[in-house]
């Protein structure tokens, strides 16, 4: 029988079960992983007895918003929900960490604030670990209308803009277990110190610049009004090279379309400096690729693809992030782990295990097949199973003496295993 990893060992106590009992009762792994996420949390834990569950009120509260789901929706939700996941990975990096006695959890454009409601739920589950620590929620939010749609999940109640307009805090308010939570509009403001970052379907909706390469050389594509229909666009390519195109596109690129996002870069600079200085870690989960893909600008309204130059503004903009991009723009000052394919991230996370205990406690052949229809659409890689990443940034000194065999940038081995990223070791 193998050993189960201190760290884990710790985290099983703390639960007061084995964890990976605690995880396979409660629903793991994604939820509706286009940005519409369940209901409000960051109350105390609900008794399991009770019928009326967190994953019920999440899909009353997604079915209420969008309407009727399908039994696929509802089993995909019922296998993997993100309430334990998450909230998991980062209490086991904290951990990692040496414990701080503080934990500033930080979102990178949060949503509705659900997933930071799900993980502020996760922490209170396990304050006999927690309770020694200074948890603070800093909200990097643009949005006014969704800064207010995240109060009202977090907090339950309207919160007042700040009456400074020169603070970079220009919303902050108390969650429904008594952890403060700040807003603000950039990165920078949040301050320095221990901080564990989530981006979660963040870096797929940035701008991109996009380029071809022809007999000229490689052009710019750019948007330009159809002649042939006035009030219609059209791509064109630039007559000439742009500053874009210089400053870009590397001399080595074999392929023949590229995406770039500066935005991107930047942020990922920022993230990594401040993990280097600071400590803490980043979990980034979205659509992309390598390095290999090419043109993924696409657009969705009402869930279905729709023509990305059609009726701007009335469907969701996006590109497959590009982490080879991301891993190079962190120029070495942290450790990368991933990108790793979603059914990769669910299978070192136990969702394989999850399933044979819901299996043999269901006698219902059709449940049966409900079941095992989810997991192949979340692990099948001709669906989503190689289509959303999982991606982070640990410091260099996280990642030492270990011989656990991971997609790693930067480091060679681990010091301890990484949730998500390496097998998990069941006792």
């Amino acid at each position: 029988m193998t050993r189960l990893p201190a760290r884990r060992s710790l985290l099983a106590a703390a639960l007061g079960v084995s964890w990976q009992q605690r995880l396979l009762r409660h629903h793991v792994v994604p939820a509706a992983w286009r940005r519409r996420r369940g209901s409000g949390a960051g109350s105390k834990a609900e008794d399991s007895s009770s019928p009326v569950t967190p994953l019920l009120k999440h899909l009353m509260f997604k079915i209420k918003a969008t309407g009727p789901i399908t039994v696929a929706e509802y089993m995909r939700e019922a296998l993997t929900n993100p309430v334990k996941l998450i909230g998991i990975w980062y209490v086991s990096e904290w951990m990692a960490a040496g414990k701080p006695k503080t934990l500033q959890l930080v979102e990178l454009g949060p949503g509705r604030g659900t997933l930071t409601g799900d993980i502020l739920r996760v922490f209170n589950q396990l304050g006999s670990l927690l309770n020694k620590c200074d948890i603070s929620i800093h909200l990097v939010e643009v949005s006014p209308k969704l800064s207010e749609i995240q109060a009202l999940t977090l907090t339950g109640e309207k919160i007042q803009s700040e009456l400074d307009v020169t603070s970079p805090v220009y919303m902050k308010g108390i969650s429904k277990a008594g952890i403060p939570i700040f807003w603000y509009r950039e990165l920078q403001d949040v301050p320095q110190g221990t901080s564990f970052y989530l981006a979660h379907e963040f870096f797929d909706a940035l701008p991109i610049h996009k380029f071809q390469r022809t007999e000229q050389g490689w052009r710019e594509v750019l948007i330009d009004i159809d002649p042939k229909a006035p009030d219609k666009l059209r791509f064109v390519l630039a007559p000439s090279a742009t500053p874009a195109t210089e400053y870009f596109i590397q001399g080595k690129e074999a392929r023949d379309h590229v995406e770039v996002c500066p935005d991107a870069g930047i942020l990922i600079q920022k993230l990594a400096c401040r993990i280097q200085e600071d400590g803490g870690a980043a979990l980034i989960a979205d659509y992309g690729h390598n390095g290999n893909k090419t043109d993924t600008f696409r657009s969705f309204r009402s869930h279905e693809l729709h023509d990305v130059l059609i009726a701007p503004g009335t469907a969701d903009l996006t590109a497959d992030v590009d982490f080879s991009y991301l891993q190079t723009m962190t120029q070495g000052r942290v450790a990368t782990l991933g990108p790793l394919k979603q059914q990769e991230f669910l299978k070192n996370m136990g969702i394989d295990v999850r399933l044979q205990v819901l299996l043999q406690n269901s006698s219902d052949t059709a449940m049966h097949k409900h079941l095992l229809q989810g997991y192949d659409m979340l692990m099948n890689p001709k669906k989503m199973g190689d289509r959303f990443n999982f991606f982070a940034l640990l410091p260099h000194q996280r990642l030492a003496h270990s011989d656990q065999k991971v997609i790693l940038q930067h480091s060679k081995s681990l010091s301890t295993s990484v949730a998500g990223f390496g097998e998990l070791v069941w006792k």
